[in-house]
């Protein structure tokens, strides 16, 4: 069982507030799926939808009937957690977790089965377009169990990193390292889609204005994702506000400037160079102060935007959504900014960083990045390798003609502009039998 909270009741407040962050953070999963889809074919857009609403729903049922319990249930030897809690027993809705002293421990388990399932769900954007939808489920399932929970274990469930000291204030490591490293090495594995040279990558978006609206209701939940991980509302929930909004409008303006001496100031670099920011200040907006949020900022929106010329336009990686470049590496810059301007007076739970005399911080942030990489990137090498042999991880030429919407699910998500003229039912069903020709 857990401890009584202090005060020996949840803090009306603070119970509010991570309530709230609950919801908005549930909120940015669909904002993602819209956000993806926008910026896909339009004959991918059910598939990504579909992918991430489902996602939900499996990783939801695994949270509460054992990935809480492995995460954050008792300790064993540093690695992970039991299966003490399994479906919740346990969890109460009156005590504390000692984690989250200030609020009940089922709201602390909601709270975090959020960022679990978002985690796995961002690796979408990478391999989009190309991945046969049974295979993603197992995917999801197996890397969850496997990748998320144990990391989320060794830095905040009281395992390995967490006992040497590791700082990630909202998954820099946890989330975006692993799953920008994993979307990476799925997306190099599957290799390009077709037309990939033709456009240099950069397939044209089939609706601007609904990616604008997914980035829109991302930058609005990440305030829950961030914010919401102090756990209480007060000063460092204030200081994680200001550092969020100042990380990614700073590099929103990198990716505005940048585009625009490219060419012309593009929509696409601008809600890019926001959800950029956004991931990369993640793991420090409640550690560093709001001039350090600049600075970080600046960096994060160079890194990525150099980064997606890179990986598209001189090592012709076909990361779809520029996952690795927009969330994995600015997770990892974020997770080593720590190691350098965190100050224990912004939060007294963390540590000072290199700058204010602590370089041992700073040693310690770039091994939990390394080795957060190497274990998501080593095990999803072998997932999919094994995914690939028994049920296959591609769809083949003529699905990816035809599109996933169609293919996988049987539905278009814009039917007066589908692929096939003059809709009728026996050519629709036949065509969805996999027989027909576009």
């Amino acid at each position: 069982s857990y401890p009584n909270c202090i005060g020996n009741q949840p803090d009306t407040g603070d119970t509010t507030w991570v309530l709230l962050s609950t919801i908005l953070v549930l909120g940015m999963m669909p904002a993602l799926a819209f956000f993806e889809a926008g910026l896909l074919r339009s004959k991918n857009t059910l598939s990504i939808i579909t992918q991430i609403i489902s996602g939900i729903v499996v990783l939801t049922v695994m949270w509460q009937a054992f990935g809480f319990s492995l995460t954050f249930g008792p300790d064993q030897a540093g690695i992970i957690g039991n299966l003490d809690h399994a479906f919740l027993i346990g969890v109460s809705y009156n005590d504390c977790n000692p984690n989250a002293p200030h609020i009940p421990a089922a709201a602390y388990a909601m709270f975090m089965m959020m960022f679990a399932n978002i985690t796995p769900l961002l690796m979408t954007g990478a391999y989009a377009e190309r991945v046969k939808y049974r295979s993603f489920i197992v995917l999801t399932i197996f890397w969850e169990i496997i990748v998320f929970y144990p990391v989320a274990h060794w830095i905040w469930g009281g395992g390995w990193m967490q006992k040497m000291g590791v700082l990630d204030f909202a998954g820099g490591i946890v989330i975006h390292t692993t799953a920008g490293v994993s979307g990476t090495i799925i997306a190099i594995y599957l290799g390009k889609r077709k037309g990939f040279e033709k456009y240099g990558g950069e397939f044209p978006p089939s609706n601007i204005p609904l990616a604008a609206l997914g980035a829109a209701l991302l930058w609005m939940g990440w305030f829950g994702f961030n914010a919401g991980s102090a756990l209480a509302a007060g000063a460092v929930a204030t200081s994680a506000v200001a550092s969020t909004q100042i990380g990614g409008s700073f590099s929103g303006i990198v990716w505005i400037i940048l585009s625009w001496l490219k060419g012309k100031p593009s929509t696409v670099a601008v809600i890019n160079g926001v959800i950029a920011g956004l991931a990369g200040i993640t793991p420090a907006s409640g550690y560093i102060n709001s001039q350090y949020s600049i600075g970080l900022g600046i960096t994060l929106g160079l890194a990525s935007y150099l980064s997606v010329y890179i990986m598209k336009h001189r090592l012709h990686v076909d990361d779809a959504l520029d996952v690795g470049s927009v969330h994995g590496l600015t997770g990892m810059i974020g997770a080593i900014a720590i190691g350098f301007c965190a100050q224990k007076s912004i939060n007294p739970a963390g540590q000072d960083g290199l700058f204010y005399g602590n370089a041992h911080l700073l040693g310690i942030q770039i091994m939990a990045v390394v080795v957060a990489a190497a274990w998501s990137g080593l095990v999803t090498i072998v997932l999919i390798v094994i995914i690939d042999k028994f049920i296959g991880l591609r769809i083949d030429d003529s699905e990816e003609e035809h599109g996933l919407d169609l293919v996988e699910h049987g539905e278009y998500a814009y039917h007066k502009i589908s692929m096939v003229d003059n809709y009728e039912e026996p050519a629709y069903n036949h065509i969805n039998h996999g027989v027909g020709n576009i």
